[in-house]
């Protein structure tokens, strides 16, 4: 029969550990408290430090475990959670989310499908993206890479028309021609 053990972040055996100790969960003989508004009520045991909580109504929750000794903090637990979710969300708002999108063309390509994917590009840069080009040779098409190189480079000079940047010009890599554009501006805010 197999047991199956869950891992917490730190690589031990166990429940996981997915926040601060909270009252009953803290175990340490003596720590530094802090109360609500920020005043420093020095270094308490646990057990005075758990009364002082009862008495305010609030928790006592672990805010610095690796101090000596720990530091604790009696505050509203749930506001404290709701408080680091809203922190960790802006801080992901504010993340740049660019990512690189890939348009692939053939030598041989007709002007409507040009054109949509023309129109694909422009919409990549308007939201911030990267784009790599691609040009694929396959059989007899490379032959006539040179032909098929200058047509690549007139894509580009459409695209950068439309407010891109030219990254990497374009490389020979096997069968294809490769380059990277990005947005010249920032994306416009929905």
């Amino acid at each position: 029969m197999r047991r199956w053990i869950i891992r917490d972040r730190r690589g031990g055996k166990g429940k996981k550990n997915l926040g601060p100790r909270v009252n009953d969960q803290i175990r340490i003989q003596e720590c530094r408290l802090i109360s609500d508004e920020g005043e420093a009520f020095g270094i308490v045991s646990l057990d005075e430090a758990r009364k002082i909580a009862a008495d305010k109504g609030l928790d006592l929750v672990e805010v610095s475990p690796t101090a000596k000794p720990p530091v604790v903090k009696v505050i509203d637990y749930g506001k404290y959670k709701y408080d680091m979710q809203k922190k960790a969300n802006e801080a992901k708002k504010k993340q740049a989310q660019a990512q690189l999108k890939e348009i692939q063309f053939r030598p041989n390509i007709e002007e409507h499908d040009l054109q949509t994917k023309l129109k694909r590009a422009e919409k990549f840069l308007e939201q911030g993206d990267k784009i790599k080009m691609v040009m694929q040779f396959r059989g007899r098409e490379m032959a006539y890479r040179d032909a098929g190189m200058e047509k690549f480079k007139g894509i580009i000079a459409v695209v950068e028309e439309m407010g891109a940047i030219v990254e990497s010009n374009p490389k020979m890599m096997g069968n294809r021609i490769i380059t990277i554009l990005s947005p010249s501006k920032a994306p416009a805010k929905k």
